[in-house]
């Protein structure tokens, strides 16, 4: 009760400036709700009370994407180098492995003008999200080897490609306006790119891989692009892309689309997860994930190289032991014994009988007892 207008007066109990975050606004909310229902509140009291709770539990956290899609935000919008900032992120694909890189030359509505090539990579890092999509890293402020303005460029490194870049201010760094955009002719991709192509039996046994990089482009400037100049590269983890340029023969004319499809090729016995990346003038028009998978054939090859050289080594050494083996006495130790060879004998044999002995004698009857004429045999006989 006001002593001096004689009114009611309704204390809302403050919110404790240490309340931060959607689960913090949301205590707020239901404190602001527990007062609102406290007896003897007017109704107007109590209206103001719970569209005020209302208002904390629904509204949308500083820097958070409110359409799910990644988002950024920097402890501070300016520093010097050697110091560091935070970098948190909300919106993002669960455990999924990002960069952290501080780039010159860049802007968030262009993106990074010329990739990776113009961010302090030595200085980047890495950090994986929480199953909410979420992360929290801190990352030390370097000068890039480009020119300001600058931007913090977070990007995933494997799987659905994504990119979010923060405009950030290296203090002491110099700064120069961004290159304008060549010519009236800019190349704009229409639709989604995809590799083509299937890796060979050699592939399995160390070959470069080669795919077709297929991309539809469309030209949205007031002027013809003709026999245009590519740059394709290809990069593996966090390392910067090899550029190769390339070029597509054909004219675009001013409002038409043209597919256009360039060679990719790994180096030998590559294998990983790859990004495939082009760009026109310094745009990168495509960032293209590749699996590429392990040369096993490679693998085989060794395992049978291990086994099938020493047993042949062992052969051969074997070979030429029993070849140098001395064949004297001291053979007799080695590994075969030498069968030692008898005097020759004569063998003493009975001569065998002639015809004219087995004539007048049998073996059987002596000469007193043959049968004859006047001595026949008494056989059957008493």
């Amino acid at each position: 009760m006001n002593g001096g207008t004689g009114k009611r007066v309704t204390r809302v109990k403050a919110v404790p400036a240490a309340l931060r975050g959607a689960d913090t606004r949301r205590a707020a909310g239901r404190e602001w709700l527990r007062v609102a229902a406290r007896p003897g509140r007017s109704v107007a009291s109590a209206a103001l009370a719970l569209a005020a709770a209302l208002a904390l539990v629904l509204l949308p956290a500083p820097g958070a994407a409110a359409d799910g899609k990644p988002a950024v935000t920097l402890s501070k919008e300016q520093a010097g180098q050697g110091g560091e900032i935070t970098v948190t992120g909300s919106g993002w694909r669960p455990k999924a492995l990002l960069m952290l890189l501080m780039c010159g030359q860049s802007s968030p509505g262009r993106g990074v003008i010329g990739g990776t090539n113009s961010c302090a990579n030595a200085d980047g890092r890495a950090v994986t999200t929480d199953a909410k999509g979420r992360f929290s890293k801190r990352l030390p402020v370097a000068e890039p080897p480009k020119p300001c303005p600058c931007v913090v460029h977070v990007a995933t490194v494997t799987g659905e490609p994504a990119a979010v870049d923060a405009p950030f201010k290296v203090a002491g760094h110099p700064v120069t306006p961004l290159p304008s955009q060549a010519g009236a002719a800019r190349l704009s991709v229409l639709a989604a790119a995809r590799l083509e192509g299937d890796d060979g039996i050699l592939v399995w046994f160390g070959a470069p891989a080669t795919r077709k990089l297929v991309v539809t482009v469309g030209n949205l400037g007031s002027a013809p692009v003709k026999d245009p100049v590519f740059q394709v590269g290809t990069s593996h983890g966090v390392f910067a892309p090899t550029w190769e340029e390339q070029q597509w023969k054909g004219t675009i004319p001013p409002g038409q689309k043209a597919r256009v499809e360039v060679t990719v090729q790994l180096t030998s016995g590559a294998h990983g997860d790859y990004l495939v990346s082009m760009k026109y003038g310094e745009k990168v028009l495509v960032a293209q994930p590749w699996g590429v998978g392990r040369p096993w054939g490679v693998t085989l090859f060794w395992i049978l190289l291990c086994l099938v050289v020493p047993a042949a080594v062992f052969r051969i050494g074997m070979s030429v032991v029993d070849r140098v083996r001395p064949r004297g006495g001291a053979a007799g130790a080695g590994r075969h014994r030498t069968v030692r060879l008898l005097p020759k004998t004569t063998a003493k044999l009975p001569k065998a009988p002639t015809a004219a002995t087995t004539a007048t004698a049998l073996p059987w009857f002596t000469p007193d007892s043959a049968p004859s004429e006047n001595h026949p045999t008494t056989k059957g006989h008493s």
